[in-house]
């Protein structure tokens, strides 16, 4: 089975799809743990406008597939890179927590659930920032 899908992978379509798959299955299964961590509903959050979650989960997205994109380029295998993924996922998720443990004098998901766009920019800009030097340390 796993020859089988090395041939079908060997082929650069093959290879697009596979990445591609890969990368949407991360985004589920990575977004639904940020999800369970955070004390608000991102996606009930963004349906009523909230610009501040937008911008968290925005850089969630991002960052996940900003670290897909870099091992990718790495030119490991899909199996590589789904490894790496996880390894950047926790990493990301470390930092979310870090970033809430590093500002003591507010709650980060209470500011963001209210809407607080400062806070939601800070986030998000933190979770792109992350993945780039995630992203540069895979080879």
């Amino acid at each position: 089975m796993q020859e089988d899908i090395d041939l079908l992978l060997g082929h650069p379509l093959g290879a697009l799809l596979g990445y591609f798959a890969v990368a949407i299955l991360g985004l589920v299964v990575f977004l639904s743990f940020f999800e369970m961590v955070t004390k608000y509903n991102c996606w009930e959050e963004i349906r009523k406008g909230n610009l501040a979650v937008a911008m968290a989960t925005g850089g969630k997205i991002f960052g996940i597939c900003n670290v897909l994109r870099f091992s990718i380029e790495a030119g490991v295998s899909i199996y590589e890179t789904m490894k790496w993924s996880v390894v950047g996922f926790l990493l990301l998720l470390l930092a979310y927590f870090l970033f809430e443990f590093l500002t003591p004098v507010f709650s980060i998901d209470e500011e963001i659930a209210a809407d607080n766009r400062a806070v939601g920019l800070i986030a998000m800009l933190i979770s792109v920032s992350l993945s780039y030097v995630i992203g540069a340390a895979i080879f």
